[in-house]
């Protein structure tokens, strides 16, 4: 990120093997970020205004960091809500026109009088002598250097001051990210505190547990953007608690509780490390690839969102704008990412549902090479149930979990049918008669009842129990 968006200069990285003036020369910094905003305005359209990144939306991309897909979206300014309409599957979440002016109402009462309400929740001993210094400026990089420069000069004056609505600048995959808090205070000891304004209520000196921890981690991203103003700012230190305000009980009345957002801060900051950067998977897309909802149909766009990688995940539903398009994706593949990440990541190699099923009924072609449970049978030895650890999977610990399952569930419906026989009752799949029931009320039981029962719990919801259930318990079956 360059000098010019007001967040401190970058220092250039020395080593002793590498003296400053032996160094060798690199791509300019100005003309690689133009040719990047280039590139980014290509596929969002030449006539499409960029949709800002904020904090929500890059807590959600930290949340997620091997979605190339979001990050490029989001990087290029691309309106995913627009984008999600046109492809026919419209996000489920978002905020209404009433929440929106209850916030707005809210908001503007904690900020009366120049904010004494609010520094009084801070502990400001006289509230109405804070600084509250203008930060109009031109432009995002404007504005960004007018914050910087407003917080050195309270940070300096040694008061409270107080930044309604400051812009900070953070670099994300190494694009720039523009952030506007709802304030930042300085105090007198030039401590820099964020300060998160929501209108959901705060009851006997608790809120919804939920939306705190969404409000946390919103609050990390600020944290994060101004420790970078504060590394180059003498005296000045960003306090890792900040101040969430809130209506009281069921009035209108600001309350404030102090949250401790370490926890979020490290979490965010290791997970935009790992960020690919928007170059990369600017370059991996094909050039004639836009997503511009005005001009390309909604076939174009649906293939122009396919030519980039996702990794969707239950929690996308909760976050992204394109969660259910990405879902139906995944379930039209029979991914196993539909199913959550912690059953992702119990069972291994396998990376379809089918390929888990395959594996959990210890099928003869079992999973293929590729976990697509499409193996051949020269690739595959047959399974020997009474051996789930046999040669067909039994490199793979997922596998021979499953096959163990599988090889359990038999033995113990075996038994169940051989204490049925020698008790001489009847098997229900089998339609017996049941005395005192009339033949076909007797078979629409069985039918409907047991047959629905019995069948589809047998034939669907067993088998996927025993995928799902059985891969989240492989680590106890190793």
């Amino acid at each position: 990120m360059s000098d010019s968006l007001g967040s401190g200069p970058r220092p250039a990285p020395r080593t002793p093997q590498t003296p400053h003036a032996a160094r060798t020369p690199q791509e300019p910094e100005v003309p690689r970020q133009a040719a990047l905003r280039r590139r980014l305005a290509e596929l969002r359209g030449p006539a499409a205004a960029p949709h800002p990144l904020d904090a929500r939306a890059l807590a959600a991309l930290a949340a997620n960091p091997g979605c190339r897909r979001r990050a490029l979206l989001d990087g290029a300014g691309v309106d995913k809500t627009a984008l999600a309409s046109a492809l026919g599957a419209p996000s489920g979440f978002g905020q209404s026109q009433f929440a929106f002016m209850r916030g707005h109402a809210f908001e503007a009462k904690v900020k009366a009088d120049g904010g004494a309400e609010l520094l009084r929740l801070l502990g400001a001993d006289a509230p109405e002598e804070a600084h509250t210094p203008d930060l109009a400026a031109a432009g995002p990089e404007g504005r960004a250097a007018r914050t910087a420069l407003a917080l050195r000069e309270a940070t300096e004056a040694g008061g409270w001051a107080l930044l309604d609505h400051p812009l900070l600048a953070l670099e994300v995959a190494g694009s720039p990210a523009y952030l506007e808090p709802d304030a930042v205070v300085v105090r007198p000891d030039g401590r820099w505190v964020v300060v998160e304004i929501k209108s959901f209520p705060m009851i006997d000196g608790s809120a919804d547990a939920a939306k705190v921890g969404a409000a946390a981690r919103q609050a990390a991203v600020y944290v994060l953007a101004l420790e970078r103003v504060a590394a180059v700012t003498d005296g000045a230190e960003v306090d890792h608690t900040v101040l969430l305000v809130c209506p009281k009980d069921f009035s209108n009345q600001p309350t404030g509780s102090l949250v401790d957002v370490r926890r979020q801060l490290s979490v965010t900051r290791r997970q935009l490390a790992r960020l690919t950067r928007l170059e990369e998977i600017a370059a991996a897309v094909p050039q004639d690839v836009t997503f511009d909802v005005a001009a390309c149909s909604a076939e174009e766009l649906a293939a122009a969102v396919e030519a980039v990688p996702h990794a969707y995940a239950p929690e996308c539903l909760a976050a992204c704008e394109l969660a259910f398009h990405c879902r139906e994706r995944a379930r039209a593949a029979g991914a196993v990412e539909a199913l959550g990440r912690s059953l992702r990541a119990e069972l291994g190699g396998l990376t379809t549902i089918g390929a888990v099923l395959s594996a959990a009924r210890g099928d003869a072609d079992g999973p293929g090479p590729d976990g697509d449970g499409n193996g051949r049978p020269e690739e595959a030895a047959p399974a020997d149930p009474a051996d789930p650890t046999g040669p067909a999977g039994s490199a793979d610990p997922a596998v021979a979990a499953l096959r163990r399952a599988a090889a359990l569930r038999a033995e113990a419906l075996a038994r169940a049918a051989e204490a049925r026989a020698a008790s001489g009752r009847p098997d229900p799949a089998e339609g017996a008669v049941v005395p005192g029931q009339a033949p076909a009320e007797t078979g629409a039981r069985t039918g409907s009842k047991t047959g629905s029962k019995t069948g589809s719990r047998t034939g669907a919801e067993t088998d996927a129990e025993t995928g799902a259930r059985t891969g989240s318990g492989v680590a106890g079956c190793r």
